[in-house]
């Protein structure tokens, strides 16, 4: 009884789902954290204070990790909404400081609350539409499932740190890339003879009418 437990037991740990399942050798999308709100990063803030900075960035992996949420459930074994939904619950009242902080600036920026209310929107949804991709949806969501479930074990009061040393990945996840394992040769370029009758004179074709690339 103790053996055939432990063989079912072994084969349910071989066959559990792997982080790297839509991958054999994901592409390389790691960069290195952020010491401030860089360029390239995000929507700029001109004038943002270090602390606005630090929640711009805080604000901008929270978005990208909604977006994964939202755009990955393709393959469930990533978790990205549940790892997504457990951070909002254990990172709460960090991610409320850093709200606070971009309304703040908006509303120090703007000449009136109106138009700072407009333009904390307008962030928000550049900022999500930031991070939506569909040729590099299964490196974006490889690496959105990675940064999630680090995010998951991250202390209370620790988000920021945890944003700024990921954020650079998630950004660098954009770009599309395929499978490193296995190589795929480019195809053939093949070109065609154009056929309409300006291009031939009785069976020769004229060679100044160039040609066609196949698709």
């Amino acid at each position: 009884m103790l053996i055939r437990s432990a063989v079912i037991a072994a084969c349910a740990f071989a066959s559990s789902p792997s982080l790297a399942q839509n991958f054999w050798l994901p592409p390389t999308y790691t960069g290195a954290p952020l010491v401030s709100y860089e360029d390239g990063m995000g929507v700029p803030l001109p004038g943002a204070t270090a602390a606005e900075q630090r929640a711009a960035v805080i604000w901008n992996v929270r978005s990208g990790l909604n977006v994964a949420a939202l755009q990955c459930g393709f393959d469930p074994t990533l978790r990205t909404a549940e790892n997504y939904n457990t951070i909002l619950g254990e990172h709460t009242a960090e991610l409320t400081t850093a709200f606070n902080a971009l309304t703040g600036y908006f509303k120090r920026t703007s000449k009136t609350p109106a138009l700072g209310q407009k333009a904390l929107d307008t962030f928000g949804t550049k900022t999500y539409s930031s991070f939506s991709t569909v040729k590099a949806q299964m490196v974006y969501c490889h690496a959105a499932a990675r940064v999630g479930r680090i995010g998951v074990f991250a202390p209370r009061g620790q988000f920021g740190a945890f944003a700024l040393e990921h954020l650079r990945t998630m950004r660098n996840a954009l770009v599309a890339q395929g499978e490193q394992q296995f190589r795929m040769p480019r195809p053939l370029r093949v070109v065609l003879p154009r056929m309409d009758e300006a291009c031939w004179k009785k069976d020769a074709y004229l060679r100044s009418c160039g040609g066609v690339v196949a698709p």
